[in-house]
């Protein structure tokens, strides 16, 4: 027995909770919130702060290892689990407890398997999967005196990874100031830009041209020599809702807007919402052999409909998209996210370890440790919409993984 006891903190996601549904029917906004009556089941308001739940696991030598429990920004949308509610997370823990104490943590994936056996016939609530995955991880690499990194390495028979991940940034709403940000600490991909109303992406998706035009000449302005990032925005179904759902309508404009940034590699994602995972594959695989047909340097990437392994599983497979996000907290437990890259990789899709802006400095940590371990294609800077924070927390983290890997090499030559 390695686990003694079981405890739990209350905590605060970076970012907020947002109802989509309303976001997307035109409500207006005042400051920083939202005005009108929230749609979507649990949301009291359109706008709630994000909470989180922080899973220790005390261990028989008294130490004591983390991970943090919550909802992506915006949760009950698109197939994801409904909003966080850390009343209801602390009473299915209760019920668990006893499987924590009684697993062996030395043994990653089989822990993670044996603490996420459905509880009454329904799988845990995927908040829970992926905070005492975290916390599990955090456990076999104090037992085994490894990085999370390389337990991840170990399960998965992968060798110990040499290069750096690619890291993405998020605007939010502040997206000059901080597309200015990124530009000047040379973020590899950059800026996601938010446009997630009908005001941002313009008739006709003018606005939204106008502003990847503008993020283009911004980065050759202020860019240090040879910077050249990958530009990546997410538009949140726009495309479809202003365009209209067929493929080859949505192609056009994709290409169009490539066009006006022919020295960029671009990714577009959530150009729509087909409404299920079915059809959104269907459609998307249209969408990207139309591109592929066309040599365009655009490239698509799914978010919306592609939560679970198995929805990234069917997306790699049927070649539907060029790049998945692998939202972490809508996959479950992390060693799924580690699933979902080798997933991708052998399917020869683009593999992006995202999550939402509503996470925490733990989850953000473990989650660079499973991008560098799988060698993903990108990951995201989170928590937080700021760039700072989140830009320091994941790169940082990756410098000193990379460090000690180094070390770890020259010690087994020595």
């Amino acid at each position: 027995m390695q686990i003694t006891d079981v405890l739990l903190a209350p905590g605060n996601g970076a970012f907020f909770y947002d109802d989509q549904v309303a976001i997307r029917a035109g409500v207006a906004q005042d400051g920083f919130t939202y005005v009108g009556e929230p749609v979507t089941p649990g949301f009291k308001a359109i706008r709630v702060p994000a909470y989180s739940l922080s899973v220790g696991l005390v261990l028989t030598d008294g130490t004591v290892v983390w991970g943090d429990m919550m909802g992506v920004q915006y949760s009950g949308a698109g197939g994801r689990d409904p909003l966080f509610d850390a009343a209801r997370i602390s009473d299915v823990m209760s019920q668990i407890e006893t499987r924590l104490i009684d697993v062996d943590a030395s043994g990653y994936l089989a822990a993670c398997a044996k603490v996420s056996e459905p509880f009454g016939h329904k799988r845990l609530p995927l908040a829970i999967e992926y905070g005492v995955s975290q916390a599990l991880l955090r456990a076999a690499a104090h037992l085994h005196r490894k990085t999370m990194a390389e337990i991840v390495c170990s399960e998965f028979n992968l060798p110990l990874p040499t290069r750096r991940v690619p890291i993405y940034c998020q605007s939010g709403d502040a997206r000059e100031i901080n597309v200015d940000k990124m530009i000047l600490k040379a973020v590899d991909v950059l800026p996601h830009g938010l446009i997630n109303s009908r005001q941002k992406f313009g008739v006709g998706g003018q606005t939204f041209m106008e502003f990847v035009t503008w993020v283009a000449t911004r980065t050759r302005q202020i860019g240090r020599p040879g910077y050249h990032p990958v530009l990546h925005f997410d538009v949140y179904g726009w495309i479809g809702q202003e365009i209209g759902l067929e493929p080859q309508s949505i192609a056009d404009f994709v290409c169009k807007v490539a066009d006006t940034v022919p020295d960029f590699t671009l990714n577009i994602e959530s150009p729509a919402d087909f409404g299920s995972t079915q059809a959104q594959i269907e459609n998307y695989a249209k969408i990207v052999s139309i591109l592929d047909n066309r040599d365009s340097s655009a490239r698509i990437v799914v978010d919306e409909r592609c939560n679970t392994l198995e929805d990234i599983r069917l997306f790699a497979e049927a070649k539907a998209t060029h790049l998945v996000q692998i939202k972490t907290p809508d996959v479950g437990s992390i060693a799924d996210t580690a699933r979902a890259v080798l997933i991708c990789k052998a399917n020869k899709v683009g593999a992006y370890v995202g999550g939402s802006c509503t996470e925490t400095d733990l989850s953000a940590q473990a989650s660079v440790h499973v991008s560098v371990a799988t060698q993903a294609d990108m990951m995201l800077a989170k928590p937080g919409m700021g760039v700072d924070e989140a830009f320091s927390i994941v790169g940082n983290e990756q410098n000193r993984l990379l460090a000690m890997l180094n070390r770890r090499r020259s010690e087994n030559v020595g």
